[in-house]
Protein backbone atom coordinates (compact mmCIF):
# COMPACT_ATOMS: atom_id res chain seq x y z
CA UNK A 1 0.00 0.00 0.00
CA UNK A 2 1.14 3.63 -0.63
CA UNK A 3 0.92 6.55 1.10
CA UNK A 4 -1.99 7.97 -0.83
CA UNK A 5 -3.95 4.70 -0.35
CA UNK A 6 -3.47 4.65 3.02
CA UNK A 7 -4.68 8.41 3.64
CA UNK A 8 -7.86 7.88 1.93
CA UNK A 9 -8.51 4.85 4.10
CA UNK A 10 -7.94 6.57 7.09
CA UNK A 11 -10.11 8.73 6.23
CA UNK A 12 -12.90 6.79 5.15
CA UNK A 13 -12.85 5.74 8.93
CA UNK A 14 -12.87 9.07 10.47
CA UNK A 15 -15.83 9.53 12.53
CA UNK A 16 -17.08 12.56 13.95
CA UNK A 17 -17.71 11.55 17.63
CA UNK A 18 -13.77 10.33 18.07
CA UNK A 19 -12.52 13.34 16.09
CA UNK A 20 -14.68 15.43 19.18
CA UNK A 21 -12.81 13.07 21.28
CA UNK A 22 -9.28 13.28 20.47
CA UNK A 23 -9.37 17.51 19.85
CA UNK A 24 -11.01 17.63 23.32
CA UNK A 25 -7.43 15.23 24.75
CA UNK A 26 -5.41 18.24 22.87
CA UNK A 27 -5.57 17.45 19.13
CA UNK A 28 -6.11 19.78 16.04
CA UNK A 29 -6.79 19.86 12.52
CA UNK A 30 -5.64 18.29 10.07
CA UNK A 31 -7.22 14.68 11.51
CA UNK A 32 -10.30 12.73 10.65
CA UNK A 33 -10.74 10.72 13.89
CA UNK A 34 -10.31 7.17 13.53
CA UNK A 35 -10.53 5.06 16.54
CA UNK A 36 -7.91 3.12 16.88
CA UNK A 37 -9.08 -0.49 16.22
CA UNK A 38 -10.17 -0.21 13.13
CA UNK A 39 -6.77 0.90 12.15
CA UNK A 40 -5.74 -2.77 12.68
CA UNK A 41 -7.04 -4.13 9.24
CA UNK A 42 -4.81 -1.67 7.43
CA UNK A 43 -1.95 -2.63 9.85
CA UNK A 44 -2.13 -6.18 9.01
CA UNK A 45 -1.68 -5.92 5.20
CA UNK A 46 0.96 -3.68 5.60
CA UNK A 47 2.94 -4.95 8.61
CA UNK A 48 6.76 -3.15 9.11
CA UNK A 49 7.37 -0.11 6.17
CA UNK A 50 9.65 2.66 7.96
CA UNK A 51 9.79 5.14 5.02
CA UNK A 52 5.92 5.11 4.88
CA UNK A 53 5.59 5.39 8.58
CA UNK A 54 7.99 8.69 8.08
CA UNK A 55 5.73 9.79 5.03
CA UNK A 56 2.65 9.70 7.23
CA UNK A 57 4.02 10.88 10.18
CA UNK A 58 4.91 14.04 8.22
CA UNK A 59 1.74 14.82 7.28
CA UNK A 60 1.06 16.03 11.12
CA UNK A 61 -2.30 14.36 10.34
CA UNK A 62 -2.98 13.11 13.92
CA UNK A 63 -4.38 9.68 12.70
CA UNK A 64 -1.89 9.29 9.68
CA UNK A 65 1.05 10.37 13.12
CA UNK A 66 -0.87 7.40 15.14
CA UNK A 67 -0.89 5.11 12.43
CA UNK A 68 2.70 5.63 11.73
CA UNK A 69 3.73 4.55 14.85
CA UNK A 70 1.77 1.30 14.59
CA UNK A 71 3.79 -0.05 11.52
CA UNK A 72 7.22 1.90 12.12
CA UNK A 73 10.00 -0.10 12.11
CA UNK A 74 11.72 0.70 15.74
CA UNK A 75 14.96 -0.74 15.14
CA UNK A 76 15.34 0.75 11.75
CA UNK A 77 14.99 4.60 13.71
CA UNK A 78 18.13 6.05 14.90
CA UNK A 79 18.59 8.75 17.97
CA UNK A 80 18.27 11.54 15.51
CA UNK A 81 14.64 10.16 14.21
CA UNK A 82 13.42 9.58 17.84
CA UNK A 83 14.33 13.55 18.09
CA UNK A 84 12.26 14.29 14.66
CA UNK A 85 9.41 12.58 16.18
CA UNK A 86 8.98 13.72 19.31
CA UNK A 87 10.01 17.21 17.96
CA UNK A 88 6.48 16.94 16.01
CA UNK A 89 5.19 15.56 18.87
CA UNK A 90 2.77 18.27 19.64
CA UNK A 91 0.44 16.28 22.66
CA UNK A 92 0.90 14.05 24.91
CA UNK A 93 -1.71 10.90 22.93
CA UNK A 94 1.76 11.62 20.35
CA UNK A 95 4.30 11.86 22.51
CA UNK A 96 3.32 8.95 25.15
CA UNK A 97 1.37 6.33 22.95
CA UNK A 98 3.24 6.93 19.50
CA UNK A 99 6.89 8.06 19.88
CA UNK A 100 7.76 6.88 23.93
CA UNK A 101 5.77 2.72 22.42
CA UNK A 102 7.95 2.80 19.31
CA UNK A 103 11.34 3.84 21.19
CA UNK A 104 10.37 1.50 23.96
CA UNK A 105 11.18 -1.59 21.06
CA UNK A 106 14.68 -0.38 20.49
CA UNK A 107 18.25 -1.13 22.19
CA UNK A 108 18.76 2.78 22.68
CA UNK A 109 14.95 3.22 24.39
CA UNK A 110 17.02 3.97 28.30
CA UNK A 111 19.60 6.20 26.81
CA UNK A 112 17.41 8.59 25.01
CA UNK A 113 14.66 8.46 27.59
CA UNK A 114 17.26 9.16 30.21
CA UNK A 115 18.16 12.30 28.08
CA UNK A 116 14.14 13.60 27.49
CA UNK A 117 13.63 13.22 31.46
CA UNK A 118 16.52 15.65 31.95
CA UNK A 119 15.35 17.98 29.30
CA UNK A 120 12.86 20.30 31.07
CA UNK A 121 10.19 20.17 28.43
CA UNK A 122 7.05 19.21 29.61
CA UNK A 123 6.35 16.47 26.47
CA UNK A 124 9.87 15.05 26.03
CA UNK A 125 10.03 14.23 29.86
CA UNK A 126 7.03 12.92 29.75
CA UNK A 127 7.70 10.37 26.60
CA UNK A 128 10.93 9.70 28.59
CA UNK A 129 8.81 8.25 32.03
CA UNK A 130 6.25 6.65 29.56
CA UNK A 131 8.84 5.00 27.61
CA UNK A 132 10.04 3.60 30.64
CA UNK A 133 6.83 2.49 31.91
CA UNK A 134 6.36 0.55 28.50
CA UNK A 135 9.78 -0.95 28.61
CA UNK A 136 9.13 -2.07 33.02
CA UNK A 137 5.53 -3.48 31.99
CA UNK A 138 7.34 -5.59 28.98
CA UNK A 139 11.12 -6.36 29.40
CA UNK A 140 12.75 -8.86 31.85
CA UNK A 141 13.43 -6.64 35.82
CA UNK A 142 16.77 -8.09 34.63
CA UNK A 143 17.46 -5.87 31.97
CA UNK A 144 16.91 -2.93 34.72
CA UNK A 145 19.45 -1.50 36.95
CA UNK A 146 17.77 -1.53 40.58
CA UNK A 147 19.94 1.17 41.67
CA UNK A 148 19.43 3.48 38.86
CA UNK A 149 15.70 2.95 38.70
CA UNK A 150 15.40 3.60 43.08
CA UNK A 151 17.28 6.83 41.65
CA UNK A 152 14.45 7.51 39.66
CA UNK A 153 11.56 6.70 42.25
CA UNK A 154 13.24 9.30 44.49
CA UNK A 155 13.17 12.41 41.68
CA UNK A 156 9.60 11.29 41.36
CA UNK A 157 8.76 11.53 44.70
CA UNK A 158 11.17 14.98 45.35
CA UNK A 159 9.90 17.05 41.75
CA UNK A 160 6.59 15.35 40.86
CA UNK A 161 4.28 18.10 42.50
CA UNK A 162 5.83 20.67 40.92
CA UNK A 163 6.39 19.13 37.59
CA UNK A 164 4.17 20.39 34.70
CA UNK A 165 0.97 17.85 34.34
CA UNK A 166 1.64 15.63 31.49
CA UNK A 167 4.77 15.02 33.00
CA UNK A 168 3.69 14.63 36.28
CA UNK A 169 0.50 12.41 35.13
CA UNK A 170 3.47 10.29 33.35
CA UNK A 171 5.74 10.31 36.49
CA UNK A 172 2.68 8.94 38.89
CA UNK A 173 2.34 5.87 36.06
CA UNK A 174 5.98 5.36 36.37
CA UNK A 175 5.90 4.98 40.36
CA UNK A 176 2.62 2.61 39.97
CA UNK A 177 4.75 0.34 37.13
CA UNK A 178 7.61 0.09 39.10
CA UNK A 179 5.43 -1.00 42.06
CA UNK A 180 3.52 -3.77 39.91
CA UNK A 181 6.09 -4.61 36.75
CA UNK A 182 9.63 -4.42 38.78
CA UNK A 183 9.76 -7.25 41.84
CA UNK A 184 12.96 -5.76 43.32
CA UNK A 185 11.75 -2.46 43.97
CA UNK A 186 8.20 -2.96 44.78
CA UNK A 187 8.76 -1.97 48.21
CA UNK A 188 9.88 1.17 47.38
CA UNK A 189 7.28 1.63 44.72
CA UNK A 190 4.93 1.77 47.08
CA UNK A 191 6.48 3.68 49.89
CA UNK A 192 6.77 6.86 47.32
CA UNK A 193 3.66 6.33 46.42
CA UNK A 194 2.23 6.86 49.77
CA UNK A 195 4.93 9.49 50.11
CA UNK A 196 3.36 11.25 47.79
CA UNK A 197 -0.41 11.41 48.02
CA UNK A 198 -2.29 12.64 45.45
CA UNK A 199 -1.48 14.06 42.24
CA UNK A 200 -3.34 16.95 40.79
CA UNK A 201 -3.50 17.45 36.93
CA UNK A 202 -5.30 20.43 35.87
CA UNK A 203 -6.90 20.15 32.72
CA UNK A 204 -8.39 22.85 30.30
CA UNK A 205 -11.99 23.88 31.18
CA UNK A 206 -12.78 20.56 32.50
CA UNK A 207 -12.72 19.43 36.35
CA UNK A 208 -8.94 18.68 37.62
CA UNK A 209 -8.10 14.79 37.80
CA UNK A 210 -6.77 13.36 41.03
CA UNK A 211 -4.72 10.74 40.04
CA UNK A 212 -3.56 8.11 43.37
CA UNK A 213 -0.54 5.48 42.55
CA UNK A 214 -1.02 4.05 45.85
CA UNK A 215 -4.46 3.12 45.01
CA UNK A 216 -3.94 1.83 42.11
CA UNK A 217 -0.88 -0.37 43.02
CA UNK A 218 -3.20 -1.93 45.74
CA UNK A 219 -6.23 -2.61 43.51
CA UNK A 220 -3.74 -4.14 41.20
CA UNK A 221 -2.46 -6.37 43.84
CA UNK A 222 -5.65 -7.45 45.10
CA UNK A 223 -6.14 -8.63 41.58
CA UNK A 224 -3.09 -10.83 41.99
CA UNK A 225 -0.96 -8.49 39.20
CA UNK A 226 1.73 -8.26 41.24
CA UNK A 227 4.82 -8.79 38.49
CA UNK A 228 2.65 -8.30 35.58
CA UNK A 229 4.21 -7.76 32.18
CA UNK A 230 2.38 -7.43 28.72
CA UNK A 231 4.07 -9.56 26.21
CA UNK A 232 4.29 -7.05 23.55
CA UNK A 233 4.67 -3.33 23.63
CA UNK A 234 2.49 -2.06 20.42
CA UNK A 235 -0.90 -4.05 20.14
Amino acid sequence: MNFETVMQELEALGKERMKKTYISNGAHEPLFGVATGAMKPIAKKIKKDQPLAEELYATGNYDAMYFAGIIADPMAMTEEDFERWIGAAYFYMLSDYVVAVTLAETDIAQAVADKWIASGEELKMSAGWSCYCWLLGNRPDSEFSASKLAGMLDLVKNTIQDAPDRTKSAMNNFMYTVGISYLPLHDKAVEAAKAVGPVEIKRDKKKSSILHASENIQKDLDRGRLGFKRKYVRC
